[in-house]
């Protein structure tokens, strides 16, 4: 669908959001990302003499036999990796109430882990879905892809309005070949994932960022209120003053979450999560560190 932004407009939003993610990359994230994420594995580069304080497990004993004294292996980190940000523009995150919508979140959260994988020469493809795949950008390198990745992030309309996590993971485990490391950003407001979610997690290292907007999690008292559902249009009324239908809601929405959480142990997919109007930087942070100490 054609981008309806004005090209004006949309150059300063790409512009505000582009200085704030790379303020927030170089000052707060600078480092953590590249610890998390250490590449691919170890290649072997050369040998040199033994040196005092060196790893004995790394002496290369068919060299040291051969020229009568000890060596050791010399490894380089393989740190070229590919990162896909794969992000839900369904209707869902046009709600929030706490300073930004959710699909701006997923906007911030986008920008910061594309700008992250850039800066240490990773490459970033985008995968934008709803119901349907709407835009997949492949993976590649330098400032001026980021930028693309970014106005896509920040523009794109798409024709689909509901949620089909499934499909979009049965089609990035398709088009998507290579082992990655996958960041799906959504509000995981769907069900029927469980299988290809395995699948993908058998296939790459798959990061669920789980967004939300605190009303989704709990109700005020407001009296009589129109509630529309924004991905099938569907409307009712309720009572919101009612302390039991607050109850009820925030039983389902509460069981709800218990069963994706319940999902992502089963599968060892830790998830990051976070809510509209709050600093995004501390819980990738977090995750960043618990990621190191497990490496």
């Amino acid at each position: 669908m054609a981008n309806a932004t004005p090209p004006t407009e949309l150059l300063k939003k790409v512009r505000r959001i582009q200085i704030r993610t790379s303020h927030r990359v170089s000052d707060a994230l600078a480092g953590q990302y590249h610890s998390a994420f250490r590449g691919r594995g170890m290649q072997f580069e050369e040998v040199r003499p033994y040196l005092p304080g060196d790893d004995v497990r790394s002496i290369d004993w068919n060299v040291s036999a051969r020229f009568n004294e000890p060596f050791v292996k010399l490894f380089r980190e393989e740190r070229e990796l590919t990162v896909v940000i794969a992000a839900d523009l369904s209707a869902s995150g046009g709600f929030g109430t706490h300073t930004q919508l959710k699909r701006d979140l997923i906007t911030e959260l986008g920008a910061t882990l594309a700008y992250s994988a850039i800066r240490n020469n990773d490459k970033v493809s985008l995968f934008l879905f709803t119901d349907r795949v709407e835009r997949f950008l492949p993976p590649r390198k330098g400032p001026r892809h980021v930028l693309r990745v970014l106005r896509e992030l920040i523009a794109f309309e798409p024709q689909g309005r509901g949620t089909s996590i499934a499909h979009a993971l049965e089609e990035l485990n398709r088009v998507v070949r290579r082992r990655s490391v996958v960041f799906i950003l959504s509000d995981f407001l769907d069900h029927g994932y469980e299988a290809p979610l395995r699948v993908a997690r058998s296939r790459h290292d798959l990061i669920p960022v789980v967004v939300s907007d605190r009303r989704e999690l709990e109700l005020p008292a407001m009296g009589v209120v129109e509630f529309v559902d924004p991905e099938t249009g569907g409307t009712f009324f309720a009572d919101t003053s009612s302390p039991r239908f607050r109850d009820r809601y925030e039983s389902i929405v509460r069981e709800a979450a218990a069963r994706r959480d319940r999902l992502f142990r089963a599968i060892r997919c830790e998830p990051i999560e976070v809510r509209t109007g709050d600093d995004i930087v501390a819980p990738l942070t977090r995750y960043f560190r618990r990621r190191e100490r497990r490496a």
